[in-house]
């Protein structure tokens, strides 16, 4: 039986349900004093986010609970894959990049992929939050929200972690390559 709000079958959410509590249980330290019972309890409530979820989880983000904000009551998730998400990998930013390529376009860009998943791209801020909870991109990149200064010249920016430390980088903004993906974070 398909629930029809969100597309995912009982078995489904089943499945993603447990996927998410183990890595939450796994990985405590990416949110100490959270727990999982009230998380599932606000997943349930809001089957469009847990879809989105899945998407997250199909693409290979490998999403967990980073933090709650109590003045929105929001638990958030991110990307915690160690590498940029496989399955949004070689995609140009924006859909404007994508339309300005003349050649080998990609299939899609990651503005518009995360804006179908019903998630957003990582600010930097958030990509070096994420970073204090255990290295990241230590082999690959990932596009992150580009202000719409550098937007408008033509770039975008991207991160990764090498050396001990984060890296913003800029690219144009319709590269791509096998290793550049995105990360993104959804509030439930």
């Amino acid at each position: 039986m398909t629930n029809k709000s969100t597309g995912l079958s009982l078995e489904q959410r089943d499945e993603l349900l447990t996927a998410l509590k183990t890595r939450f249980e796994k990985n405590m330290h990416r949110h100490e004093g959270l727990e999982w019972a009230k998380v599932q309890a606000k997943l349930e409530a809001n089957p469009d986010k847990l879809w989105s979820l899945d998407e997250m989880e199909a693409t290979g983000g490998e999403p967990d609970v980073v933090g709650y904000d109590q003045q929105m009551d929001e638990y958030i998730f991110y990307d915690c894959s160690a590498e940029s998400p496989k399955g949004r990998r070689s995609v140009c930013y924006d859909r404007e990049a994508l339309e300005a390529r003349k050649k080998h376009k990609p299939e899609n860009s990651a503005m518009d992929m995360a804006a179908s998943m019903g998630i957003d791209i990582l600010t930097e801020e958030q990509y070096r939050e994420l970073q204090k909870l255990g290295p990241f991109d230590q082999k690959t990149s990932s596009w992150i929200q580009t202000p719409s200064d550098i937007r408008k010249l033509g770039g975008a920016l991207f991160c990764d972690y090498r050396f001990g430390h984060v890296f913003v980088y800029h690219n144009g903004a319709d590269s791509y390559y096998g290793a550049r993906g995105f990360r993104g974070s959804l509030r439930v």
